[in-house]
């Protein structure tokens, strides 16, 4: 499926703003998005974060821009091609998608403009003034330019492949994302009246983009992969004057695009659409600025590009690549201080995990404990003689896993059924291996329902218990199961032999495999059966409790909250008394703070060392509160579009940590909480009292230094 082009005049219709008026409900998803990756970047401008980390936090602002501009801004162009070009209804902001997508892109170029601002006018002077240089070509020094040639020789000229493009040598096919240097060029036989030729280069993905040389006075000195084979292209295009060089990029479309009546598998149709993937329509083309306008100009037809579409970097084109130079400085002092997470120990007189979880549930909050305790879990259901069968879904893992190790071992001797999600987006090709891998080992292999993405977070183990028993053990998740992310990213993990919550897990597992529906799941909530009604009904009752003069209030944390039907009851709770607080990481398109609609509501982000990716849902109920926890975000897609599975946490003092230690402390935050406003604008939580700082709190209450969560500040 191709892109359609924009159409001449675009540029006009840009000017036109969306109208910032009270009026409209509902704030825009992508506009929200781009104030979520505005924050990121704030956190690398924040000189009280350590050098390095700064630079990691632009890497992943260009990250983030990256997958906003393949999905998002491809959406809008496939959307406008196909002739949904409707505008919004007036509490929506009353704007077709062609008049958002034009105020996007002018936002998207202001924010490169000030992610370049950054990496020139702060980092980079920050990084010389430690010793840490990235150099041109021209400034190297004899020894230097020895050594790197000597990489140039034997790793880079062996993988590169020089292109004149002429009648006999069309322009190459450039992958998504793929980082080329562009040549103005002109033949030398033919004199100066010969028409000028376009040559391209594409720099090798294989190799690492920054290059590291030998440091003189102290100095840790790099040189970028691209500027060392620009330094050697006179060798590639020999009979050629080269005029102009230059580093470029584009971006493609990377949405799949199947239909299930003519797919022989999921399995096929996504690795067919991966392949097309690396070659759809261009939707973006980054540039060096001091490219010649023949060379930008030429590139932009080629690729059928608007002139808006063209992104000039005043520095190196693709920041994303800056994450390489955070790993390779070894300078302790320049990034966080080391954290090590809590270990799980078990209680005493109890002899393994199994013991431990008949006597009572174990919660864990990562990265502050550590991961280890679910790898070890599933790892004791693949050893254990007496586990029967396992049960697992999988979204996301690392290459290394352990888990996906244990899965495999288990094939051998049990009853293994895992669900393997295809189209986890951006890692469809490495679940694709691991679904074969497990298929050869024996593993019954599952993709789960076609056109629902399989997110839930579940693990299932049946064992006969040395009393003969047979009982079921489970863990139910926020986040992944990739020990990896893990260790950066803060979700919830429960492990529970409860069988009133096993049992359902396992009607879940029922569903992924044969789509058997249950009259009921509860107490898990599941999408996309009863999730989304769900939700909604513990918001109504909050807002009849305090009709009635009961207790009700909400606090909610999770990474997105796009849902309409959700925000709605939102709002109807708030005109009924109920107090909301609201920890959004990322897009909301709820309006707080406004008289009549949301006054009750307060919305925050944090944005800090860790990413903050656990769901927790708490309920006052009248007074008989009640916290859930889950993998799924208050966003149609989670609610309507994947299998999601939201679990209540009961056992008391779990519920306190949850209450009193996890969610006070993101309340109390005023060191990295942004506070959004009624206009959508975002701004820090104001620093009155004490500067608190919740993940700094959670690492302190992870080493013993903070003992109880009745020590952390209380929110006033």
């Amino acid at each position: 499926m191709t892109t359609k082009k924009h159409t001449p005049g675009r540029s006009s219709s840009a000017k036109k703003a969306a109208p910032k008026v009270v009026e409209n409900l509902f704030f825009s998803r992508d506009e929200s998005w781009m104030r979520f990756n505005q924050r990121v970047l704030e956190e690398a401008q924040d000189e009280t974060n350590p050098l390095l980390e700064r630079v990691k936090f632009l890497a992943i602002t260009a990250s983030n821009l990256d997958e906003f501009v393949e999905i998002r801004v491809a959406g809008f162009l496939q959307r406008i091609e196909d002739g949904y070009n409707l505008a919004q209804p007036p509490d929506e902001g009353g704007l077709t998608p062609q008049e958002r997508l034009d105020g996007l892109m002018i936002r998207i170029h202001e924010f490169v403009n000030a992610q370049y601002r950054c990496l020139n006018e702060q980092l980079m002077p920050a990084l010389q003034a430690q010793k840490i240089r990235i150099l041109r070509w021209s400034e190297l020094s004899d020894v230097a330019r020895r050594q790197a040639l000597d990489f140039y020789e034997n790793e880079v000229d062996p993988l590169l492949t020089p292109v004149t493009i002429d009648p006999s040598h069309p322009f190459p096919r450039v992958l998504n994302k793929a980082l080329c240097i562009g040549l103005m060029l002109r033949h030398k036989r033919r004199g100066v009246k010969a028409a000028t030729s376009l040559g391209v280069v594409t720099v090798p993905r294989a190799l690492p983009r920054l290059v590291s040389l030998p440091g003189t006075g102290g100095n840790c000195d790099f040189i970028l992969l691209h500027e060392l084979v620009e330094s050697q292209v006179e060798r590639m295009f020999r009979g050629y004057e080269i005029l102009s060089r230059s580093a470029f990029r584009v971006t493609r479309n990377s949405n799949l695009y199947m239909q299930e009546e003519e797919s022989r598998s999921v399995l096929e149709s996504v690795r067919a659409e991966l392949h097309n993937r690396r070659k759809g329509d261009a939707v973006r083309l980054e540039i060096e600025s001091s490219a010649t306008e023949e060379m930008i100009e030429r590139l932009r037809i080629n690729f059928e590009l608007e002139p808006d579409q063209v992104f000039k970097t005043n520095g190196p084109v693709n920041l994303s690549r800056l994450m390489n130079l955070y790993s390779q400085v070894k300078q302790p002092l320049l990034k966080y201080p080391a954290f090590v997470a809590k270990e799980f120990k078990l209680s005493p007189k109890c002899t393994d995990i199994f013991d431990e979880l008949r006597k009572r549930d174990v919660m864990l909050h990562h990265p502050f404990d550590s991961y280890k305790t679910v790898e070890e879990f599933i790892g004791a259901g693949a050893a254990d003689p007496l586990v029967i069968s396992m049960k697992q879904t999988l979204y996301r893992t690392s290459n290394d896993s352990s888990i996906f190790t244990a899965l495999t071992e288990a094939g051998q001797s049990k009853e293994v059924t895992v669900v393997v999600e295809l189209m986890a987006r951006f890692d469809e090709d490495s679940n694709i291996r691991w679904a074969r891998e497990l298929e050869d080992a024996g593993v019954g292999v599952f993709h789960g329902i076609f056109g629902l993405k399989t997110h839930c977070k579940l693990s299932l183990l049946v064992r006969r218990d040395p009393d003969g028993v047979v009982r079921r053990y489970a863990h139910l998740g926020t986040g992944n199961y990739n020990p990896v992310t893990a260790r950066f990213y803060s979700d919830i993990s429960l492990l529970t032999s409860k069988p009133d919550i096993t049992g359902e897990v396992q009607k879940v597992f029922n569903y992924l495999t044969a789509e058997t529906e249950s009259e009921s799941y509860k107490p898990l909530m599941v999408a996309p059966l009863t999730l989304a009604d769900g939700l909604v009904e513990l918001i109504e009752r909050e807002a009849a409790h305090a009709k009635a003069g009961r207790p009700a209030s909400i606090i909610a944390k999770m990474n997105g909250l796009l849902d309409r039907r959700t925000v709605e009851a939102l709002y109807l709770a708030s005109k009924a008394g109920v107090e909301i607080d609201l920890i959004v990481r990322g897009m909301c398109s709820l309006r707080p703070g406004v008289k009549g609609l949301s006054e009750r509501i307060r919305v925050r982000s944090i944005v800090g060392r860790f990413l903050e990716h656990s769901r927790i849902f708490c309920f006052a109920n009248g007074g008989k509160e009640e916290v859930y926890c889950g993998s799924a975000d208050w966003m149609p897609r989670n609610l309507i579009e994947r299998c999601e599975v939201v679990f209540p946490v009961t056992q008391p003092d779990l519920h306190k940590r949850l209450r009193e230690e996890i969610l006070m402390a993101y309340l109390t935050d005023n060191t990295k909480a942004r506070l959004l406003q009624p206009d959508g604008e975002y701004v820090r939580a104001p620093k009155t009292g004490v500067a608190f700082s919740a993940q700094n709190y959670l690492m302190q209450v992870a080493e013993g230094s903070v003992e109880k969560a009745s020590e952390s500040p209380k929110q006033k």
